[in-house]
């Protein structure tokens, strides 16, 4: 969370740091913006790789998205960027050691993932059913 947003925050009346009622939301807002896992766990999965084998494996980012996450996830320390000044100039991508620190909870999730057929039948039960703040 950014000064700026804490500020705000306490302007509005606040009197818990947001930071410290959720300490992990400035991981989440890190590690879970759109894209970033996608292109972390590519890295950390198929190690070394240049912009168009990222596009390729990620599939659906555009390049001007990709660009931006991965100048993003390079200011933030999670991965390097290598340039190598050929005919033509080639620019390779990697996880640093930063970035490779998440790949416990990466696994975690990926054991977590089984229950995603449980979300989805809760949700098919929730969606054919009046929910109860709906009920007179």
């Amino acid at each position: 969370m950014t000064d700026g947003t804490v500020a705000e925050w306490r302007a509005r009346g606040g009197d818990v740091d947001p930071v410290q009622a959720c300490p992990i939301a400035p991981v989440v807002d890190v590690v879970f913006s759109r894209w970033t896992t996608p292109i972390l766990w590519t890295l950390n999965e198929f190690g070394r790789q240049r912009f168009v084998e990222l596009e390729r494996r990620i599939g659906v980012i555009t390049p001007k998205v990709l660009t931006q996450r991965l100048r993003q996830l390079e200011r933030d320390g999670l991965i390097g960027r290598t340039y190598y000044p050929e005919v033509p100039p080639r620019v390779e991508y990697e996880i640093s050691d930063l970035g490779r620190s998440l790949a416990p909870l990466f696994q975690s999730l990926v054991e977590w993932s089984p229950n995603l057929a449980k979300v989805e039948e809760a949700r098919r039960r929730y969606d054919t059913h009046e929910p109860p703040h709906r009920r007179p």
